[in-house]
Order: C-alpha cells, then sequence, then structure tokens
C-alpha cells in the first residue's frame, strides 16, 4: 500500500516506513472504534461497507459503548467489542484489562476521538492507528496517521477519509445497506419527528402544528403520521401538537418501539421531517428523503446530495414554517 496524499494529513515517522511493507489483502484484523449513540452509529455504515470491500479478507471488530448498543451494524462485522459505560466498583486493573479484550490489530480506525476511544487506541496494538481529532497534539499522542475533521463537512465524509489515504474508491451517494423492510400502508404517508435529545434541539410545537395543517391540505391523498418519542416530554408535546390538528382527519400519530419497527417505517415513507435526531440518520441511510430541522450547525449532518435539505436556525429564533413548508414540497416534488 501506499498512502494517497501529499497535503493535509499528518503521518508519523513509523508510518511512512510501515506503509510499503502492508498490501491490501494481507490485512487480517481491523478495528474500528465507534463509541456513539443511535444517529452516529447507523451513519457508520458507509465505512463499514467500504471497508469491507477494502479490505477483503479482514476480520472487522466493532468497538461500542454499553449504553450505545441501539442500532448497532452487527451484520457488517464479525465481532463486537463492548466498553462498560458503568465504571462503579470496576478496579484500575480491571479497566485496563476491559478496555485491551479488543486485541492486537493490523488497523484502528477511530471514528469517534472521545476519551474512551483514546484509551482503547493506546491500551491496543496496531501495525497503524487512524484517527481524525480536532486537536493536533492528540494526532502525534495517539495516532500514526491523522486525516481531517471538520464541523463543516458531512461527518460519514470525513470518516470514509481514513480509508481514501489508501486509495480507496468509495461511492457517493454513500452506500449504507440498511437491513429492513419498508412498512406497507393504504395510503401513502409522510412522518414528522418531533422529538431530540434535548429540548434545545427542537422546533417549537406550534410550528410542528402549522406545518402539518400545511402539508395535510397540500398533499391530501397522503397521511401525516406524528411519530411519538421515547421520552415523557416528548409524549407531552407531541400532544400538545396533535391537538391542533383536529380538524385535519389524515394527521395522526403512530408508534415504533423498536430499530426494525422505526427503519420499516421510514423506509415506507415518502419524506421524513424532524429535528436533528437519530431517527433522521435512520432516514439517510435508508435513503428516504429528509428534511432536518436545526437548532445549532447542521453541516455536519447534512449529506450534500438532493434528497436531503436542512433548515438554519435563524440568529435570534429557530427556522420559519414557510422555510421549512418550501423544503418538504420541493423534495414531494422530485420524488
Amino acid at each position: 500500500m501506499k498512502f494517497w496524499f501529499t497535503k493535509g494529513v499528518w503521518t508519523s515517522t513509523r508510518a511512512k516506513k510501515v506503509i510499503g511493507t502492508l498490501s491490501r489483502d494481507q490485512i487480517k484484523k481491523i478495528a474500528v472504534i465507534r463509541h456513539a449513540a443511535l444517529g452516529d452509529m447507523v451513519l457508520t455504515r458507509a465505512f463499514l461497507v467500504e471497508a469491507k470491500k477494502a479490505f477483503p479478507n479482514a476480520e472487522i471488530t466493532l468497538s461500542i459503548v454499553s449504553n450505545y448498543t441501539r442500532g448497532c451494524p452487527e451484520d457488517l462485522i464479525d465481532r463486537v467489542h463492548i466498553i462498560d459505560a458503568n465504571w462503579e466498583g470496576v478496579s484500575f486493573l480491571e479497566k485496563i484489562k476491559h478496555f485491551k479484550e479488543l486485541g492486537t490489530q493490523d488497523i484502528i480506525f477511530d471514528l469517534a476521538t472521545t476519551n474512551r476511544s483514546i484509551k482503547t487506541c493506546l491500551l491496543n496494538k496496531a501495525t497503524l492507528k487512524i484517527g481524525f481529532p480536532y486537536r493536533t497534539l492528540q494526532s502525534r499522542m495517539i495516532y500514526d496517521v491523522a486525516t481531517c475533521r471538520s464541523d463543516l463537512n458531512f461527518e460519514v465524509d470525513d470518516m470514509l477519509n481514513q480509508l481514501h489515504v489508501f486509495g480507496v474508491k468509495t461511492a457517493y451517494p454513500h452506500e449504507y445497506n440498511m437491513p429492513g423492510t419498508a412498512l406497507k400502508r393504504n395510503r401513502p404517508y409522510i412522518i414528522y419527528f418531533s422529538g431530540a435529545s434535548t429540548t434545545m434541539k427542537c422546533w417549537p410545537a406550534q410550528h410542528f402544528s402549522a406545518l402539518i395543517q400545511r402539508m395535510s391540505a397540500t398533499y391530501p391523498n397522503h397521511d401525516h403520521l406524528l411519530l411519538e418519542g421515547i421520552q415523557e416530554w416528548e409524549k407531552t408535546y407531541v400532544r400538545e401538537i396533535i391537538e391542533a390538528l383536529a380538524d385535519f382527519p389524515n394527521a395522526g400519530t403512530i408508534e415504533a418501539n423498536s430499530i426494525d419497527e422505526t427503519t420499516s417505517l421510514v423506509k415506507g415513507a415518502d419524506l421524513v421531517v424532524s429535528n436533528d435526531t437519530g431517527i433522521r440518520h435512520v432516514a439517510i441511510v435508508s435513503h428516504t428523503p429528509t428534511v432536518g430541522i436545526f437548532a445549532g450547525d447542521p453541516y455536519r449532518y447534512w449529506p450534500r446530495y438532493s434528497i436531503h435539505e436542512v433548515a438554519f436556525p435563524k440568529i435570534d429564533c429557530p427556522p420559519d414554517v414557510d422555510e421549512v413548508e418550501a423544503m418538504c414540497i420541493r423534495l414531494m416534488t422530485n420524488a
């Protein structure tokens, strides 16, 4: 193998010496560290799909954290290394042993750069360790190769750069190979999700109500389904929105209590309108058109191809209903 870049990537002196002794076919063991929740987890599928093609003879181990197992792409890997999120009562030596269970690898790809992922890198041997830290010092101390990472890029692109350094050609739009069958209903439908990890990420309830009212009138032959969240405050939020939709018979609520049900639901939808959440990411990897409504910087979670739109926040207020409605109509028109 060789490195396929001239600038913009840091490599250690050791990496420059080692790379010429390796070939893709001879790589037998690779580890991918992704300590992340549902949304970030499912986006990792694109990296794993391409890694399997690039290193056809390698056993792939995915390192995850015990409280973030939902959406783990077990169909794309050979082994899971799970780090316990709760260290209460665990001795220092036991913690070290736990991290080292990842084992010796040919290549470690760190797709997290968190405290846990850094410890995992440092405590396990590998011919090459690759990461994308924000800080230059971390590049020199932890990795043999450090690629660029920016909040201005869709994170999947930054992850795939760790393969691009080896001259791997990756698909665009990205391939996720998300398993699951699209839900079949009597009428076509649009999914709206008003929840999020925190209330700070939520579009106002009255905005969602207004949007669904307009979309229900514009698309009367579609069902307009508000997906209920898991947390109690999300359910309260849904009730507030749905109360304003009593006069719209094609608007209602729906539940999805597992990742399989959620995937089936979004795969069958003509459009998913959502806050910045894992639900939207499941729609992205299912190749369902999405409109993402953001309270903060959107670039990191915005794939820049035609079936995905994002509404940027205003300086002093959330995106307005007119803007989001226009995006929904454009995607529905081009479907």
